[in-house]
């Protein structure tokens, strides 16, 4: 039996790897294709939309798709799939609404506001990702099912169907950045299709373990209502950088800006996510319902060995980049963005040592604790705000990369606290069996 657990989990790791591989491959021909037909200035214009569609994974829908992917496991233990899966679609659906009447709004505004531009930005942004808020939550249902190969399908899909549409808008039209967006909806809208495909094909015959089913939809929202919270405040953290440097510096900033956060930030964060893919189904599925001590105890233990290994991995990648900086700027990214390159490193331990945060947030989340995260979440998204706003006043795109490090390792810091807290575990005992069983 054990032998088989091992060749099962060898299997979704080599998945998952596959998966990621492709995604990050795509990501960064995406990045060489659309800074060779960009300006600086108009791959700003990009960024600043990217930030509003991101409004909808962190405060509208993300908290959904979160407690999709932790209930998942125990409707399908309890034979309740089918209405597990009717709740899933009635909060995505009201989430989706809201989405909707926020577009209305906008539009509205577009009849008497002077930044038409803007608005029009920011109703293509939402449509983007409401559409991709629903391919996440499918996400979120087959990786917690554990169908690694559906998952890792459709995530390399989404981001070189990206480039597809990209590539044949700006051959049939001039280059825009609302012109790339609509090649994202465009992408979107395939994946998400292909993505409903393969859920009809998971059974969800009912077989109850019991007479008596809880409100899954309560239980669901119960656990989602955090993440809404929080996402306020790190979607404004989230988005600061980019609008700081817009406010008090230029268009051009921001696009150099994000071709760093894409190139140091995102990849690193991607390898981490692959983790996180790989080991959140397994932790969620061992807490069950988070009420025995020996599995809350083994996932405490996981969580801690894969944190420490995913340190390790930042500070090689970290190094590494300092010296191979220019020649990944040379193979990835336009000449005229080269100026930045030497700002990599930076970015790469940023993201690195926020992962590892993220790494550790899991444990909160096995145990069903996702209000414990809210001051965390909350504090550090408020330091990270205000540092990118400091930076970009004081020193510009290096005050603002400066900002990305402090409030990473904040969180990361304020990571270690909480998780040490929660646990019920000795501390020196939990150290000492890291050094032992490490590998």
């Amino acid at each position: 039996m054990e032998f088989k657990r091992i060749i099962r989990l060898a299997k979704e790791g080599i998945w998952i790897l596959l998966g990621q591989i492709s995604i990050v491959a795509g990501s960064l021909v995406l990045v060489r294709v659309l800074t060779q037909y960009l300006d600086p200035d108009q791959y700003g214009y990009l960024a600043l939309g990217l930030t509003i569609a991101s409004f909808v994974n962190q405060v509208v829908m993300g908290g959904i798709t979160n407690s999709i992917g932790r209930f998942f496991s125990i409707a399908a233990g309890r034979g309740e799939l089918k209405l597990f899966f009717e709740s899933c679609y009635h909060l995505m659906t009201y989430a989706s609404i809201l989405v909707v009447i926020i577009i209305t709004v906008l539009a509205l505004v577009r009849i008497i506001a002077p930044i038409s531009q803007w608005i029009d930005l920011a109703n293509i942004a939402l449509i983007f990702a409401t559409i991709s808020g629903w391919n996440a939550g499918c996400n979120a249902i087959q990786n917690a099912a554990r169908h690694r190969p559906i998952v890792a399908f459709h995530g390399g899909l989404e981001v070189w169907l990206k480039i597809l549409f990209s590539v044949l808008l700006i051959y049939m039209f001039e280059p825009s950045s609302v012109l790339i967006m609509v090649g994202f909806i465009f992408s979107a809208i395939l994946v998400t299709c292909s993505q409903f495909v393969f859920l009809n094909r998971i059974g969800i015959s009912e077989h109850p373990t019991d007479a008596t089913s809880p409100n899954w939809g309560f239980r669901m929202w119960s656990y989602a209502w955090p993440f809404s919270i929080w996402g306020i405040f790190t979607w404004a953290q989230q988005i600061s950088d980019k609008w700081a440097l817009q406010a008090f510096g230029s268009l051009e900033e921001v696009g150099l800006y994000a071709v760093i956060f894409q190139l140091g930030y995102t990849p690193i964060s991607l390898v981490m996510q692959m983790v996180m893919a790989f080991l959140g189904p397994i932790l969620f599925q061992r807490s069950g319902s988070a009420t025995d001590e020996k599995s809350n105890r083994a996932v405490h233990l996981i969580a801690w060995r894969i944190t420490l290994l995913g340190l390790s991995f930042t500070a090689i990648a970290t190094i590494l980049t300092f010296t191979l900086h220019e020649k990944i700027f040379e193979l990835f990214v336009a000449k005229k963005f080269h100026e930045v390159s030497y700002l990599l490193p930076w970015m790469i331990f940023s993201g690195g040592i926020f992962s590892a945060g993220q790494i550790l947030s899991l444990k909160i989340l096995a145990q069903i604790k996702p209000k414990a995260l809210i001051g965390v979440k909350v504090f550090s998204a408020i330091v990270g705000l205000l540092a990118n706003i400091v930076g970009a006043v004081l020193f510009g795109l290096e005050g603002v990369v400066t900002s990305m490090i402090i409030v990473s390792s904040v969180y990361f810091l304020l990571m270690i606290f909480l998780s040490r807290k929660s646990s019920e575990i000795n501390n020196s005992d939990c150290w000492l069996s890291l050094k032992v069983n490490i590998f």
